[in-house]
C-alpha cells in the first residue's frame, strides 16, 4: 500500500515520457541529435603518402636523407596529371 503512489509516479512518468518522445519531431528523432547540436563530422581523408612521410620525418622516425631519397622515389613514381 505505501508503493502505490511511487507506482502512479512512475506510470505517469513513462507516459508524459512516450508522449514527448511520440510528438518529436520526425528530423531529430532520426538523426540522434538534439536541438542546438552540430551534425556529425565526416572522418578525415586518408594521408597521401608524401603527408605519411612529412609526418614521419617530423617526428625524428626517419633522417634526412632517407627522407630526400622517399620524397624522390615518390615523385618519380606519382602520375602525371592530364
Amino acid at each position: 500500500m505505501a508503493f502505490m503512489p511511487l507506482v502512479w509516479i512512475v506510470l505517469l512518468g513513462l507516459l508524459v515520457g512516450l508522449v514527448v518522445r511520440l510528438t518529436r519531431p520526425p528530423t531529430d528523432r532520426g538523426s540522434g541529435q538534439g536541438p542546438g547540436q552540430a551534425p556529425p563530422q565526416t572522418p578525415p581523408p586518408p594521408e597521401t603518402p608524401e603527408e605519411i612521410l612529412d609526418r614521419r620525418f617530423a617526428s625524428g622516425e626517419i633522417d634526412a636523407d632517407t627522407y630526400t631519397e622517399a620524397r624522390e622515389r615518390l615523385a618519380a613514381h606519382r602520375p602525371k596529371p592530364q
